[in-house]
């Protein structure tokens, strides 16, 4: 009879390209969308947004709210769904891959209140460790299933969202994520906790986009796309930009929105169509990975790389925008414009992308990796 204890990762080289080249491109979204909550000391208009003059950062507002606000998670919590049916399919005969994925959920859930407490308490690794809890209670139920629920939890998502971002324009103290603007380091600390613990309320379209992504794994659409796959990369990015659009032209001052509701109308579409957003670049990445095949050069390669120590990635990106963004270190956040921190962010998704690669050629696997497989799989 086969040991429970021989369920280990999958080796590098056996890895399948489409989900770690979404994983590497999506951390450029990451990047830009984390960024711009370090801005502090103006204004904030909607959905936290600070209130700018210059045309060049409205229009890097406008391409970042429209193409990568509410969009980036969704895509990579569908990453996620996807990556635990891989783990599901190899052992689920004997309940071993039920328990693995068990501990990896509860393990991200520890990593995300370690990252959340210390460097950025909009942290998406406990988020991802919550639905990964849930996931393991359905990952025998029928695909109608999946969908239905899916389908339904949007209700919800609806609804916070209209609730959460809805706030006024102009004002000049935080809705929520306090900590960003506070330049007392220790006042940081004790504020990061309780904003960690309540971000997952604003990112309850996860919920959607992993069962979406537990059902695509299912198939293996990533990996073998076909019509399915091709529509959604089309239609999914257009939702995206149309429900998207509204509410960047309103914080970039453009559209003009008074009555609360529209207001609350706007946002909630706006998440909701960022989730198929989402999807759709998953989809857009896996045609992408399709095409590329075997003939992969430096810049798949490298992006496949960083998508494989994705986690690593991202923490380091917290680090970066930590020294440069936060008031209690060098400060940019209370002068740099979205412009600006557009480049900021996507320079920092670069070096990170440089740094998995040379990890790659030294035979490394990224250190949060390392730890989280040595946990989860305690082998």
């Amino acid at each position: 009879m086969t040991s429970a204890l021989e369920l280990r990762p999958v080796e590098q080289g056996a890895r399948q390209l489409a989900p770690d080249l979404a994983r590497g491109v999506m951390l450029a979204l990451i990047a830009v969308a984390n960024s711009a909550i370090y801005l502090y000391g103006r204004p904030y208009g909607i959905r936290q947004h600070i209130v700018e003059d210059g045309l060049i950062d409205h229009v890097a507002a406008v391409l970042s709210m429209t193409f990568v606000d509410a969009r980036a998670y969704p895509m990579f919590a569908a990453l996620f769904g996807y990556g635990m049916v891989q783990i599901w399919d190899r052992r689920r005969d004997d309940g071993e891959g039920r328990r693995v994925l068990r501990r990896r959920s509860l393990w991200l859930l520890a990593f995300g209140a370690v990252h959340g407490t210390l460097l950025f308490s909009g942290d998406v690794l406990g988020t991802y460790g919550l639905a990964g809890l849930v996931i393991c209670r359905l990952l025998r139920v029928r695909d109608r299933t999946l969908l239905v629920l899916a389908a339904v939890w949007l209700v919800p998502v609806a609804l916070m969202s209209a609730l959460v971002y809805s706030t006024p324009e102009g004002v000049t103290e935080r809705s929520f994520f306090w900590s960003f603007a506070v330049g007392d380091p220790l006042t940081a600390l004790a504020l990061r906790p309780v904003e960690w613990v309540t971000t997952p309320l604003g990112m309850l379209g996860v919920g959607t986009a992993a069962l979406v992504g537990v059902w695509a794994g299912r198939r293996r659409l990533l990996t073998e796309p076909g019509a399915v796959v091709r529509r959604a990369a089309v239609w999914g990015p257009i939702t995206g930009v149309l429900g998207g659009l509204p509410v960047a032209l309103a914080a970039a001052g453009v559209l003009t929105v008074r009555e609360p509701v529209a207001m609350m109308a706007l946002n909630a579409a706006h998440v909701v169509t960022g989730i198929a957003g989402g999807l759709g670049y998953a989809a857009l990445v896996g045609l992408i990975a399709q095409r590329v095949g075997a003939r992969r050069g430096p810049v798949v390669t490298a992006l496949s790389a960083c998508g494989q120590r994705s986690m690593t990635c991202y923490l380091l990106q917290s680090v970066v925008f930590v020294g440069l963004l936060a008031p209690y270190t060098l400060g940019f956040g209370g002068s740099l414009g979205s412009a600006a921190t557009v480049a900021v962010a996507l320079g920092t998704w670069a070096a990170t992308v440089v740094a998995a690669e040379l990890m790659r050629r030294a035979g490394a696997r990224g250190p949060a990796e390392t730890l989280l497989r040595r946990l989860t799989y305690r082998r």
